[in-house]
């Protein structure tokens, strides 16, 4: 079954349940920012292995000391959907275990 693309309101009312992430044109975004290069690369591992799981990728980036994710729907037209909502609650959780603000 494709996902259903969420409504405005139901995205704005998921968002409130995800602090730091926000709705950027079609995308949920968030950055985090970490200690070193060496923490914010074994995040970005994590992210993989939970995007891998969900069988829902991200963009993903890796900075100096930042990792940025942007996500969307493909299959659901590039709209916002609840396995977006999914992979962003796991990143959130997983976050702070690196030391993530």
């Amino acid at each position: 079954m494709a996902a259903e693309p969420l409504s405005p309101q139901e995205i704005e009312d998921r968002l409130g349940e995800l602090p730091g992430w926000s709705l950027d044109g079609n995308r949920l975004t968030r950055s985090f920012r970490l200690g070193s290069h060496f923490a914010a690369t074994a995040m970005v591992v994590h992210i993989a292995q939970v995007q891998e799981e969900l069988d829902h990728h991200s963009d993903l980036t890796l900075g100096y000391n930042t990792v940025s994710l942007g996500v969307h729907t493909h299959s659901a037209g590039g709209a916002i959907t609840e396995k977006d909502f999914e992979l962003a609650r796991r990143v959130q959780d997983l976050a702070a275990g690196h030391g993530a603000s």
